[in-house]
């Protein structure tokens, strides 16, 4: 009997890591402007011979639903560095103009196809607000990038965030961060959301139907968790490479367990990384208690967070954050962010080493296109220093250890 356990055990643990990462590259088609693998980047910007690089790369996963073309166009051009990754995943139930309008902009940006590090997940998945799929998305991404690239943090945005600093300035801050570090907002104090969250059974329909249909709740109720402790927190995340290879091809079972759990948990996003990273041994030591976001909230709290203005700005520059959220489509402070942070107008890149510059009306240097004799190059600014200061804060010894998985 225990022999037959063990290797129905077996099988099903092999089933889940074949679904979550060896079929990615096989069977999710990726389309980007004249796709060139990543792994042959120095080839197409002939750059073989310079031995320029960054100290660091993040991958990107950008989400969007329906309606969000015009911001995820937008948070990528603001977003761009030939020394990151992206990947765009829409929402499959968004309108065919919405996919169409997004995967024609890609493809028409000579910059991506000449760097080739921007992809669209053609066979995009269903995600139901509050369901799993939110975080198999995620998790999907994750798969894809460990496959295709090399890079030191994963960065999960919607549609609605917006960077505050320049690529060039958060490269330079986190050259210096441990790269096993995990910057996840966390906690154990559930309150309302033990009995809210933690007891309920939700069926997410995206996961069987190809219509799509909210998330709707079983009669019956389950009993908390014995065997691990729940932690709830930020759905948007920087995790190190080693902790998002773990998470999908994990060496012990704790990360699909909690998958199987977490596959009936409302907002599913706001904890399953938390309680995974926390109930690790491995891990729970390595995470730095923040999100890296300014975000803003009612009082009391509602369901979303508050959509920022201009009113916001001041406390945005000031918080020394890289990143906000949310915002409504083309809010005129997106204008002032570019203008003043990103150094950018709306058709261009932000300012960075890589790009060519001109001054512009004797105002503002401009980013327009790929020099490829700059490519490795730095041209952090004075935010870059203000968001170092601040990582240090964050992962200072006195706070560090003391904000951990508590």
């Amino acid at each position: 009997m225990g022999i037959k356990i063990f290797i129905i055990s077996s099988i099903l643990t092999s089933t889940l890591f074949f679904v979550l990462y060896i079929p990615t590259k096989l069977t999710i088609p990726i389309i980007t402007s004249n796709y060139s693998p990543p792994n042959q980047i120095n080839k197409t910007l002939n750059i073989s011979n310079t031995n320029k690089k960054y100290p660091i790369s993040f991958a990107y996963l950008i989400s969007g639903s329906k309606g969000d073309a015009t911001k995820i166009k937008r948070l990528l051009k603001a977003l761009y560095h030939p020394g990151n990754y992206y990947l765009i995943h829409m929402d499959h139930g968004a309108p065919k103009k919405d996919h169409r309008d997004v995967i024609d902009y890609v493809t028409n940006e000579a910059v991506f196809g000449e760097v080739g590090n921007v992809w669209i997940i053609k066979k995009s998945n269903f995600v139901t607000y509050r369901g799993p799929t939110m975080l198999s998305t995620t998790l999907h991404a994750m798969a894809i990038l460990l496959r295709n690239c090399q890079w030191d943090w994963f960065i999960n945005l919607s549609a609605s965030d917006y960077p505050l600093v320049t690529q060039d300035d958060l490269i330079h801050a986190f050259s210096g961060v441990p790269k096993h570090l995990n910057f996840i907002h966390h906690s154990s104090h559930l309150g309302w959301k033990f009995n809210k969250r933690g007891k309920p059974i939700f069926i997410d329909p995206a996961l069987y139907s190809n219509k799509k249909s909210d998330i709707w709740q079983v009669t019956k109720q389950r009993s908390l968790p014995t065997a691990f402790k729940l932690y709830t927190g930020s759905a948007w995340t920087m995790l190190s490479r080693s902790f998002s290879e773990y998470c999908i091809i994990g060496w012990e079972n704790l990360p699909r367990i909690l998958l199987l759990y977490y596959t009936n948990f409302v907002s599913s996003p706001e904890g399953y990384f938390q309680t995974v990273i926390c109930n690790s041994k491995d891990y729970k030591n390595t995470t730095a208690n923040s999100d890296l976001h300014y975000i803003t909230w009612d009082n009391p709290p509602k369901q979303h967070p508050r959509s920022l203005t201009l009113k916001d700005y001041r406390k945005m520059v000031l918080s020394n954050r890289p990143f906000a959220r949310k915002f409504k489509r083309n809010d005129i402070v997106l204008d002032k962010i570019d203008r003043e942070l990103l150094r950018r107008n709306q058709t261009q890149f932000s300012f960075g080493g890589w790009c060519s510059s001109e001054l512009q009306g004797g105002k503002h240097r401009v980013c327009n296109d790929l020099k490829i004799e700059n490519y490795g190059v730095l041209k952090p600014s004075l935010n870059s220093k203000k968001l170092k200061n601040m990582l240090s804060n964050i992962i200072s010894f006195k706070k560090f250890h003391k904000q951990q998985c508590r």
